[in-house]
């Protein structure tokens, strides 16, 4: 699947990155722990709704679903932090 950034340059999606992301935003957050492994079990949750719409996506739809999957799972304060990165 391919990403284009808010820039415009098309990437291939790293579901590393989003989980590592999503680490780091639950860093900055209190009451909610995410460990890596769990960043990567919603990462991967990202990538399947995600290819099940297109081939082609942008930051903001991987954003959207990142910050809703975060939500659903029990995780708001880091659904904010992570959407406010």
């Amino acid at each position: 699947m391919k990403v284009t950034k808010r820039n415009g340059k098309v990437v291939l999606y790293d579901d590393e990155k989003v989980a590592t992301s999503i680490v780091w935003a639950n860093g900055r957050t209190k009451g909610e722990t995410i460990t890596i492994a769990t960043g990567k079990r919603i990462a991967d949750e990202v990538f399947r709704r995600l290819t099940s719409e297109n081939d082609f996506i942008t930051t903001k739809e991987i954003q959207d679903c990142v910050y809703e999957v975060l939500c659903e799972q029990g995780y708001p304060q880091t659904a904010e932090s992570y959407i406010n990165y």
